[in-house]
């Protein structure tokens, strides 16, 4: 069943070159071929176009004319008639059609494409990747790095109009292929494979729109002699959503949900951090362990929503008491975590824990439902107590424990459980 909406496409010459791209454009549904044209009406492309009952023309200027109130359509020419641009340019207002050397080489992409999906037909999920990737931004650049070819899409990706971009540097678009006040280093870079970009699909590296923003790209780039000359495919892909897909994803991964914070992973990692940087540098971490008293009390009496409100009240809160080198997570329920660097000695940690302390024994509005909670801390010190960072958080959990048998609402440092009462 032919598609019924994608992006308009009119070729023009129904030979090998008309047939391959038919055959790739038919199997997307991006793209919607609305004519296909050749003097010849038994041409492959046309009667491949006639199956799927696609308009066929013996005539370009007719096809042309037939198809002009169709907007932002694009010709590929395929054949070796120079007049096709003449014609289209009279009916669609100085269109441009995509020929000449740039057809050439898009032509030879498909081709190329043609020829690895018949190797590849076992795994669909290959075949998808390449077809998609005909579609996705095409750049042509000779062995100077003159742009030469821009199709629709790099258009849209870059910002950047065709007739404005090409023969300008492959720079322009991506200026990290250039070291700051060296313009040789773009033949440098496309004489060597010093960088290994050449030949190598899904290269990520950093690019610029015409505005300036820079933005992460996918680059598939291909080599090819043509006549002698050496020229450069690239297949662009704008890959930012994906990456903030990835970024959320990391994030989600090492956060809390609720509160943001870090959860006990990303703890227990930073952890591991902390404590060889302190034995270099000749310092000490303090461990802080909070359980909050009075929070269940909350949750059952004012419910969820309002105990979810509250731990986020108390996250806020927490953090304005610590430094931008210390750390607070989130470890579960009602526990948090803090590390403390280059604490000096444990009065200090006992001073950050006794402001906690304070700090939660201010009222929390939830919603105009005042409520009271506290906390109960426990405090381990790096080296004091141990060497290890997994004894060290099971050592402040431990002080946490005594000092809610102590009476709450109070800290307590791992040397106090070997005292006396």
């Amino acid at each position: 069943m032919r598609k019924l909406h994608g992006q308009p496409v009119i070729i023009v010459g129904g030979g090998r070159g008309g047939f391959a791209l038919l055959e790739l454009f038919l199997e997307d549904e991006l793209v919607d071929v609305i004519a296909v044209v050749d003097h010849d009406p038994a041409a492959p492309a046309i009667q491949v176009a006639q199956f799927y009952e696609i308009a066929t023309y013996t005539d370009a200027t007719e096809a042309f004319l037939a198809c002009q109130d169709v907007p932002d359509v694009i010709i590929y020419n395929l054949t070796h008639d120079d007049n096709v641009a003449k014609k289209a340019a009279k009916v669609f207002e100085g269109k441009k059609v995509t020929d000449g050397l740039e057809a050439k080489l898009f032509w030879q992409i498909v081709m190329n494409l043609k020829r690895i999906k018949e190797e590849l037909e076992s795994s669909q999920v290959q075949l998808n990747a390449i077809i998609y990737n005909a579609i996705d931004g095409i750049i042509t650049f000779n062995d100077k790095g003159e742009i030469e070819g821009f199709n629709p899409a790099a258009e849209l990706i870059f910002g950047h109009d065709q007739q404005d971009i090409i023969g300008k540097s492959i720079q322009v678009l991506m200026p990290d292929l250039v070291e700051k006040g060296d313009e040789a280093f773009i033949n440098r870079f496309l004489r060597s494979r010093e960088f290994g970009l050449i030949g190598v699909s899904g290269y990520e590296m950093s690019a610029q729109r015409k505005n300036g923003q820079r933005f992460p790209l996918e680059l598939s780039t291909s080599e090819m002699i043509l006549n002698g000359s050496r020229y450069f495919v690239c297949i662009a892909r704008d890959i930012t959503e994906r990456k903030l897909v990835e970024e959320a994803t990391r994030h989600a991964a090492h956060h809390d949900y609720l509160t943001d914070l870090p959860n006990r992973a990303l703890f227990l990692e930073c952890l591991e951090f902390a404590i060889p940087l302190a034995k270099r540098n000749g310092q000490k971490v303090a461990l802080l362990f909070l359980d909050l008293d009075g929070f269940k009390h909350v949750n059952d009496t004012l419910g969820h929503a309002n105990g979810d409100m509250l731990l986020k009240e108390v996250a806020m809160r927490l953090l304005s008491l610590i430094r931008n080198s210390d750390m607070l997570a989130r470890i579960g329920g009602d526990e948090f975590t803090f590390i403390l660097n280059n604490i000096g000695n444990e009065d200090n940690a006992i001073g950050v824990g006794n402001k906690i302390i304070t700090a939660l024994s201010e009222p929390f509005d939830l919603n105009g439902s005042i409520c009271n909670i506290g906390g109960s801390i426990g405090i381990s010190i790096y080296p004091d107590d141990t060497l290890d960072p997994e004894a060290l958080l099971d050592q402040a959990d431990e002080a946490m424990y005594l000092a809610k048998k102590k009476g709450k609402n109070t800290c307590k440092l791992f040397t106090d459980l070997h005292e006396g009462p």
